[in-house]
Order: structure tokens, then sequence, then C-alpha cells
């Protein structure tokens, strides 16, 4: 495998010896953001396994486990459940790598609560698992954590993140407004809540006509809108938005300007191979599309002024006449004797459609149909689960490296670690409906999913793209504020606006939604506005804002200075405020006591040096209340309790 360094030297080689491009394909001038900063591309997927390897080390250093693994000892078999399984401990056994045992009920029952709804189970959720004698009760509570209304706001909150749902963007001509990105979230919502397959929330987002205030699913073609260019850059970015979400092909944006030879040689073989005038091709698919305002509407009097109508047109092809924007100039050519002066639409397969149809719709059904289309799914599936991506980054598969029956030429090597098990996924997810439900219910009910995050022997850094362990990650600022809310029992009572101020009454104050408890039911990272206290808390945990800043779950000083003196925290943790810590101090058994308050913050009995620390504590002769609030607040504080491990 090639270095870093030898890669950087090799992009020097095939930059200075690339043979000048067609002006039809490179006219103009822009910046690549590859050529300026190759790093950023070239380092994304030792950029996740190093975040991997810190959080294994601070979830190792933290000393909480309450039992040890004799380092050396072999551990208990492990079943096959399922062919996820068959796939990675096969591969394990071939390189002599012994695998995690089995996490244990605590353990798996914290990640799994987490994972499917985004919360914290509670200290008598927790007791009445461990109690279960069924053999099959970890099935059961998965099953019932999928079926449950939380799990469509937590993977919502996923698909929001993926087709960037906020109320503005800054690249946008056209905004989606606080009533567009509100009619999409209820829409993402909706969908997950009525089982609607991956595959026609996508083909809906990409195909569907109509007024964003009204229609959910077109405010995702909203976006497309580009700013301060010409037509083309709209349809170019439509297929840039559409390709990278749903197909996990982000290099078109960088295809859009140039061919991928001689800027993406180190990066993808597909894209090396891709030219600017195929990838045109594509975004020509959007040429008859047009995004309009409401005609006749009036500011501070229509409800839908500022509301964009997604409509199609009979006729329009992408032209080649623009010499300015936001990519570089779109010129007429001549080849093999003919004046090409304009591109109608060709998939990457090679497909066009009849000039007869709606293009829009048929590349909408071309995308969903397409073989990219489950494994980009059914990958950033595993990657939400696992922390880390079957192939990566997630969006830059490469469609040229991705067929284990077909493997690249070398120096190439198959993209993905596991390539039979990325495609035995997408067969399978294909076959169940593309259903996110069940995508998730099988991965979940597998045994490596349930692997403990504990790992006996040494561990090495190579061994992260096997999977031998369950890996930790923080949790979003989302995760993390709703399980302070569940574990203190305290509801929050957000609203948020469900009109813009140009379409009330100039000054009127703006009408608000019907409050919700969960920060993972905000529509958007833009709430709760009308409580900063708590945005400024969420935003903290870096949320992101679905535009330039993607979301990151690396941690800071900041965000311990937040934990440790907030006051989301502070008033949080006093028996005044709080049920469920006035219920632990009903309790006059220490003991008792002190095994409940790890349950609810942290999912798990105290270790012996926890438990004595608490017992000392208690017997300081403190006021009760004191040192049960103590305890509240110092679990908040500890390492685990911002991870699902």
């Amino acid at each position: 495998m090639c270095t870093v360094r030898s890669l950087r030297v090799l992009l020097v080689l095939l930059l200075c010896c690339a043979a000048p491009l067609a002006p039809a394909e490179e006219a103009g001038a822009v910046q690549c953001s590859f050529q300026a900063n190759p790093d950023e591309f070239l380092s994304v997927q030792s950029r996740a396994r190093r975040q991997i390897e810190d959080w294994v080390q601070m979830i190792d250093r933290a000393g909480f486990r309450t039992t040890a693994l004799t380092p050396g000892t072999p551990a208990a078999p492990l079943s096959r459940r399922n062919f996820i399984d068959d796939e990675i401990f096969a591969r394990l056994d071939s390189l002599g790598v012994q695998p995690a045992p089995l996490s244990s009920d605590t353990e798996f029952l914290r990640r799994v609560y987490l994972d499917l709804t985004g919360r914290i189970p509670s200290a008598t959720e927790i007791r009445e698992f461990l109690a279960d004698q069924n053999p099959n009760k970890r099935e059961g509570v998965i099953d019932r954590l999928i079926d449950s209304p939380e799990f469509a706001d937590k993977w919502a909150v996923w698909l929001a993140d993926l087709t960037q749902n906020t109320e503005s963007l800054s690249t946008a001509a056209r905004q989606r407004q606080i009533e567009g990105r509100n009619a999409y979230d209820r829409f993402l919502r909706e969908s997950l809540r009525n089982r609607k397959s991956l595959r026609d929330i996508a083909w809906e987002s990409i195909a569907m006509s109509g007024n964003n205030y009204r229609v959910g699913p077109v405010n995702f073609a909203v976006s497309f809108s580009a700013a301060m260019g010409p037509i083309q850059d709209t349809f170019d970015l439509a297929l840039a938005k559409t390709a990278t979400a749903f197909l996990g092909l982000s290099h078109y944006d960088c295809l859009l300007c140039h061919n991928g030879r001689g800027h993406l040689d180190n990066l993808s073989l597909w894209a090396a191979r891709t030219t600017r005038v195929e990838a045109q091709k594509m975004a020509a698919f959007f040429s008859r599309m047009r995004l309009n305002g409401e005609p006749g509407t009036r500011q501070y009097i229509d409800e839908l002024y500022n509301s964009t109508n997604v409509d199609d047109v009979m006729a329009g092809t992408y032209d080649l006449n623009t010499r300015a924007g936001n990519r570089p100039d779109r010129l007429p050519y001549v080849l093999a004797g003919s004046l090409i002066q304009r591109y109608t639409p060709e998939y990457r397969d090679g497909w066009t459609p009849s000039n007869s149809e709606n293009w829009r719709r048929a590349f909408a059904t071309k995308v969903v149909d397409d073989p990219l289309f489950a494994i980009n799914f059914v990958n950033r599936i595993w990657k939400q689960l696992f922390s880390l991506g079957l192939a990566e980054p997630v969006d830059q598969l490469d469609p040229a490296r991705l067929d284990p029956d077909n493997p690249p030429p070398a120096p190439w090597t198959l993209q993905a670690s596991h390539p039979n098990l990325l495609r035995l996924l997408a067969q399978v997810a294909r076959n169940e409906g593309m259903v996110l439900q069940e995508i998730v219910r099988l991965v979940v009910k597998s045994t490596t999913y349930q692997l403990s995050s504990r790992y006996p022997g040494v561990w090495k850094v190579e061994y992260i793209p096997l999977f031998a362990r369950h890996y930790p990650r923080r949790l979003t600022a989302e995760e993390i504020h709703d399980a302070i809310v569940k574990a203190t029992g305290i509801k929050a009572r957000y609203t948020y606006p469900v009109r813009n101020g140009q379409t009330i009454e100039r000054g009127a104050p703006l009408p608000q939604s019907e409050p919700v408890e969960w920060a993972m039911q905000l529509p958007d990272i833009n709430e709760p506005r009308n409580n900063g206290a708590v945005m400024n808390f969420l935003n903290a945990f870096l949320r992101g804002n679905r535009d330039t800043a993607p979301r990151s779950q690396a941690g800071s000083l900041l965000q311990q200075l937040y934990l440790m003196n907030d006051s989301f925290i502070t008033t949080r943790v006093r028996i005044a405020n709080s049920p469920v810590l006035k219920e632990i101090a009903a309790d006059l058994n220490n003991a008792n006591a002190i095994e409940t308050i790890f349950l609810t913050f942290l999912s798990r009995y105290p270790s012996d040096r926890e438990r004595a620390t608490a017992v000392a504590h208690f017997n300081k002769g403190l006021p009760r209340n004191t040192v049960i609030e103590d305890l509240g607040w110092a679990c908040i504080n500890k390492v685990d309790f911002l991870f699902s491990y």
C-alpha cells in the first residue's frame, strides 16, 4: 500500500505530465479544491480511524469496567447469527485476530437505546432487562425500539443532516424558509413512522413538484438553487447534491469543473476516468427544472411569500454558453467536425431518456435503481452504527473498486474493507425494499454489532478496519441533551417558529409550534432559537450547521465546562427540580441509591472503586440530598456519560 508521502509525489508527477484538456472541458480558471489542499482529501480515511482509536483509548483508560478480561484468555465461542457474522469472523479467523467477547447486557442495552432512539434507558428499564430470563430478550428489545416513535425521530435527524435540511444555505439563491424546513422535517419523520422506503424518500425528494411550503419533499430540490451564476450552476448543484447524498459520489462536484484526470487520480479510479462532459450530461437531467417564487404574493401579507415552486418545463437543454458563474466557462466546441453547443441527458451507464419524458423524474428513477443507491445507504448506516464505514469516506464511493469479482488493476485495491459484505448488505437491502428499519434490524441483531467494546489481549490500530470489537463513539449534541433530560426526568419544553417574518404582519410575533420535549424532535440545528442558553449548550457539542460546518463528535475543553457549570446541568441535578433524583433520595438505603444513580445516568452498576467513593461521600456528614445531587452531577461529568460504547 502506498504511503501518503509517495502518493503526494505521484500526484505531483501526474499533474506535471498530464495531457492538456480540451477547451470545452477545462475552459476558464477556477480554484481546484483538491489541488489547493490535497491532504484534506488524502487523509480522510486515516482521520476517521484515528478518531476511533482516540475514543477506544479514552474508554479503556476511564477505568469504569466492572469486570476485567484476562489478556490472552480465549473468549467464549461467538455464535454467527447471519451473513454479517460469517463475513466478519471469517476475515478475523483468516488473519488470526481474536474478536472481543459478547457485550454485557448493560453495555448492549445502553448502546442499542442510543443507536436506535438517541436516548438512554432508565434504571427501571435496565433492571427489567437484566431480570428477563428469555434467551431472545435482545431481539425483543431491538424490535420494540425499531418500532418506536423515538426511532423515527433519531433517524429523521440523520436524514436531515444528509439532505441539509435547514431554513437557509449560504450558497442558495432561493431558501427553504422556516415553512419549507418544517415541511421537509415533517416529511422525513412521517415517512419513517410509516416505514416508507429510502427508495421512495429519495425519489420524492428528487422528483416531486409543487410549492415548498405545502409539499414537503420538494424542499430538497429548493436547495439546488445556486446564487450568483447562470442557470447551469443550478443544474450542476442539483447533480452534486443528489449524487453525494443518494449515491455517495461527491466527486461529481469536482467533475463538473474539470475532467478527473490530473485532479482525482489518487482518490478514485472511476473519477479519474470520468470527464467533465459526462458529468454535465448527468446534470442535463435537471435542465428543464425551474425554481420560481409564488407569483402575485405580497410581503407581510401573503402566507406563500418567499415560497418556491418546483416545476419542470417541456423544453430545455444544458447549453454551453456561459463565461461567468461558480464554475469554469461552458463554451461550444468542435468534435469530429460537428459543433457541440448543448447537452441532453445521459446517465452514467449510457442510458438516455426520450425527449417527451420528464427528465428530472427519469433521473430520480435511475438513481434509486442504481446499484450504488443501496450500496451508499447500507454503507452510511453501517458507519452510523459502527463509527466507520465499510468503504471510507462514505461520500466518496469508487464504483470501479467495489466489485469483489472484478478487482481493479494494480496498484489500486478494492475500496471496501469487506467488499463481499458490502455487496451482500446492498442485495438484502434491495430485497427488503430499502426500508431503513429492516436494514438496521439486520445489522444490530448480528453478533458483530453486539461485540463488547472491551478487548482481550493486545489491541493494535491495524485491527480497526476488521471490526474485532465495537467502537465507542461520542454522543451527538442532541443525544447528550436528551440523556440529561431523561436521567433527571425534567422534560424540556421547546417551541420553534412555523412562519417566517415576511409572511405575517410586520412586527407581529412569529407563530410557534406545539412544544416538543426532546432535542431530537427539533426540526433544525438553528432551534430552539428562542432559548439561547440551550442553543449554546447544543452548539458546544458541535452539531454543525448543515451547510458549511459538518456535524462533529470531537471533544473540547468548552464541552467539559458546560457539563460542569452550565445551568442546563446544575438546575437539573437539584432534587427540588428532578422527580428522578427525588425518588432516589426517598430510598434511605444508601447502597441502593448509589446503584440507582449509576444506572440512571450511566446505564451500568458502579465499579468497586466508584461504590467505595460514593459510600465515603455519604459518610462525610453532608445533607443526604446534597450527596445525591453531587453524585448525579459527578456521573454526568464522567467520561462514559458522553459515550455509547
